[in-house]
C-alpha cells in the first residue's frame, strides 16, 4: 500500500471512530464508505496548500474529481472557511 493509501486508511478510521461510523465528505457531506474514500488536499497543492495531515480530509472520489474539474469549490455563505454541502436526499422508509 502507498504512503498515501496508509494515510487515507489511517484518517478514515479515525473519522470513523471519532463520528460512530460516520465519514462525511469534504465536499458534499454525505457518508463515505472506506471503498470508495479519497484523501482530499484542502487547501490545494497549486495555491500553496501542503499534504500534512491537518491539511487533508476524506471525499468521495466523484467529488474530489468535480471539484478539480470545476477549479474551485463553493464557499457555505452560512459558514465563511468552509465547503457549501449539498443538502442530503431525503431518506425513504423502506415498503412493508
Amino acid at each position: 500500500m502507498s504512503r498515501l493509501g496508509h494515510t487515507r486508511d489511517k484518517i478514515y478510521k479515525t473519522v470513523a471512530r471519532q463520528l460512530h461510523g460516520v465519514v462525511p465528505c469534504w465536499v458534499c457531506g454525505q457518508h463515505v464508505t472506506q471503498q470508495a474514500a479519497t484523501l482530499e488536499h484542502i487547501q490545494p497543492l497549486s495555491e500553496g496548500g501542503n499534504s500534512h495531515v491537518e491539511n487533508l480530509a476524506i471525499s468521495h472520489e466523484v467529488c474530489n474529481g468535480q471539484r478539480h474539474a470545476a477549479g474551485r469549490v463553493p464557499a457555505s455563505p452560512a459558514s465563511p472557511g468552509q465547503v457549501q454541502r449539498r443538502k442530503a436526499a431525503p431518506q425513504q422508509a423502506d415498503a412493508p
